[in-house]
């Protein structure tokens, strides 16, 4: 089945069918379509779209990074107020959400996941700002960002190697052309730390069925 053809299937009453619609961990002003038994919405997800070995529906889980780096923009919107921001790997939209929410001129979220596009439209209706939601790989594009994009979100994309390495090159690139670059990540393995700086740090509740523990120590990081 074509990508094309799967977005068609990926109705919004099979993602409300899988998810309940409420505040978000840490962002409670953010409404997002969240699932509580992961494994029945992948198995629904892989039944409706006729295929296996689907990845996990990422989309539907309010990640620590993504929490923290709401957050932060929340709480500091002078760093994206103006701005043309771009969120990578967007997966709920949370951090897409947060950017509009905190005064971006405009925001543009990639996911490689064509449910996640259709989740972020959706959540960011549920919370009344634009956020133009794209389904592709955006990772070995050399003209993203594009001109005029001048802030890079990127959060809860560093835990595997290749992944983390394409998405430190796509963010060493935006900064090369002026952007400003912002990360939340609570430290996995492949976290370019040597090459960040940290902004600050936010303990993310709700992450024992995520990551393994009710309270995550997330750091909001910076290419300086």
């Amino acid at each position: 089945m074509t990508g094309s053809a799967w977005v068609r299937r990926a109705r919004p009453e099979m993602i409300r069918a899988g998810t309940q619609l409420r505040s978000a961990p840490l962002v409670p002003d953010i409404r997002l379509h969240l699932a509580s038994d992961p494994v029945s919405l992948w198995q629904r997800t892989e039944l409706t779209s006729g295929r296996d070995g689907l990845d996990p529906p990422f989309w539907a889980f309010a990640w620590a990074g993504g929490l923290a780096l709401a957050r932060y923009l929340l709480d500091h919107p002078e760093t994206v107020r103006g701005r043309h921001a771009i969120d990578i790997a967007s997966g709920s939209g949370v951090v897409a959400i947060a950017a509009a929410m905190a005064g971006a001129a405009a925001v543009t979220a990639y996911d490689i996941d064509p449910v996640a596009a259709v989740a972020i439209r959706m959540n960011a209706d549920a919370n009344d700002v634009m956020v133009v939601a794209v389904c592709a790989d955006v990772l070995d594009q050399d003209n993203l960002p594009v001109s005029g994009a001048d802030l890079v979100l990127v959060a809860d994309a560093f835990y595997e190697r290749d992944l983390a390495g394409k998405v430190t090159k796509l963010a060493e690139r935006g900064h090369a052309r002026g952007a400003a670059v912002l990360v939340g990540d609570f430290g996995r393995a492949y976290l370019p730390r040597d090459r960040l700086i940290q902004l600050a740090s936010y303990d993310v509740p709700g992450q024992r069925m995520l990551e393994g523990s009710d309270i995550k120590r997330t750091t909001i990081w910076a290419l300086p």
